[in-house]
């Protein structure tokens, strides 16, 4: 269990964003309010988790994981919510992955005890934040990537001049050519592997790739190149094994991102007999969320991969909800949602609901051709079908809800979301942390 009470004993102030807020709130007490987000009880827009799809996407990817004999490190940097972290950690997660320095510290002030940063440590200033970390609590246990041997003997030389009795564990990243970071050759990255073997003050713990990059319009490519990419990263930890260059207990292997994690799965659960267990970990962050967009195309496509995911595939979470303040022409409604309120780096978001507050009906679906047809910073453009009844029947005050493509970059968007059941009566909070 994370350290979570100071989040819920925070006084929640009028401005909070998504709370019509006339006097100040302990988060703790939201629930007793018997808000109902239908009735049109919050601040609009506001952004929405629905509690039963969160927790069948926690219970998906454990059972996933455990028919893959992999671990799950699931990469913050999507929610950066310690509510979810914990959520995840209790669902059977390994560690966190987390993407910056000030991510780390983030988790590890609420208790996180294992990160993995899949990135790589440069600045002075952020090595030693680590560095002080790692002194002060021995329990800690951190992972970062390195790709170079000049990356090598920066991080040797920091925690050499830190004093620090423990070395550092670092996994070799291997890239490919016209990705981003990671080594382009076998020989370059068994060059920075042995480098971090023999310096006193680093011990190399793994071999660490994003399969991620990979992902093009051109799907039939991208399976064999993911496939082929996973391949090297095992004959490169196999060769780095023949030479006795690992010196943890367990050797980790690790990649997986949120959109092909099952080819991942798959590469990695073959039996490598190395001369120490090893410990595979997927990365998948989005899952925890799903969304209305890019990963469900995705994960659709698993599907005809992987049978065993057919019965109930995940199942999107995280919603935007607002409300029409204009009608200013009969197929066009304008919504108090904006740039500042929803993803619009992959897709912009998806219409699927419309409600009026007071109606004891659940919300309809809208019809199909509604779309976002584009978004300033706090208001979207919701374009009706050309005839449609709902072109005679929406109005100003109607609440929209919308689902998104890319959760990564909504919730950063919010400090804090609310926690709803399958009503929309308001059950908790959740904050974020960008």
């Amino acid at each position: 269990m994370l350290k979570l009470d100071s989040l819920d004993q925070q006084l929640l102030l009028p401005g909070t964003k998504g709370l019509a807020l006339r006097h100040a709130l302990p988060q703790h007490a939201i629930a007793a309010q018997q808000w109902n987000m239908l009735n049109g009880d919050t601040s609009f827009p506001v952004a929405v988790l629905k509690d039963s799809a969160l927790q069948h996407n926690l219970h998906w990817m454990k059972h996933f994981c455990e028919s893959m004999n992999v671990v799950l490190a699931p990469h913050g940097k999507t929610t950066m919510c310690p509510q979810l972290f914990d959520m995840q950690l209790e669902n059977g997660a390994w560690g966190m992955t987390l993407a910056t320095v000030n991510q780390t510290l983030i988790a590890h002030r609420f208790g996180v005890r294992r990160v993995l940063l899949a990135n790589q440590l440069v600045s002075a200033s952020d090595t030693q934040a680590i560095l002080a970390l790692m002194h002060d609590d021995p329990e800690f246990e951190f992972f970062a990537l390195t790709d170079s041997l000049d990356g090598v003997k920066r991080l040797a030389t920091q925690v050499r001049d830190a004093g620090l009795t423990r070395p550092m564990n670092l996994l070799v990243e291997l890239g490919f050519p016209g990705g981003r970071t990671g080594c382009r050759t076998q020989a370059e990255a068994i060059a920075v592997a042995r480098a971090i073997h023999a310096s006193p003050y680093l011990r190399l713990a793994g071999i660490e790739g994003y399969e991620g990059l990979l992902v093009s319009k051109h799907r039939e490519q991208d399976l064999v190149a993911v496939r082929e990419y996973i391949a090297s990263l095992i004959h490169l930890c196999k060769i780095a094994d023949t030479e006795q260059l690992f010196e943890s207990e367990h050797i980790l292997l690790s990649a997986g991102g949120s959109a092909y994690f099952d080819l991942v799965g798959r590469g990695f659960e073959q039996e490598l007999k190395l001369s120490r267990p090893v410990t595979a970990i997927l990365r998948s962050g989005c899952y925890v969320t799903h969304d209305h967009g890019f990963y469900h195309a995705l994960v659709n496509e698993m599907q005809t991969r992987e049978s065993h995911v057919k019965a109930e595939n995940l199942k999107p979470a995280l919603e935007v909800w607002s409300m029409v303040q204009s009608r200013p022409e009969p197929d066009l409604a304008i919504l108090t949602m904006g740039k500042r309120d929803a993803s619009y780096d992959i897709d912009l978001p998806f219409p699927v609901w419309q409600h009026r507050p007071g109606s004891k009906h659940a919300p309809q679906t809208l019809p199909a051709g509604c779309k976002i047809e584009k978004m300033n910073d706090q208001h979207a453009y919701l374009r009706l079908p050309a005839g449609c009844e709902l072109s005679q029947t929406l109005r100003v005050g109607d609440i929209v809800g919308c689902g998104i493509s890319h959760p990564c970059t909504t919730f950063d968007k919010w400090p804090l979301i609310l926690v709803v059941d399958d009503d929309y009566q308001v059950k908790s909070a959740v904050n974020t942390f960008f």
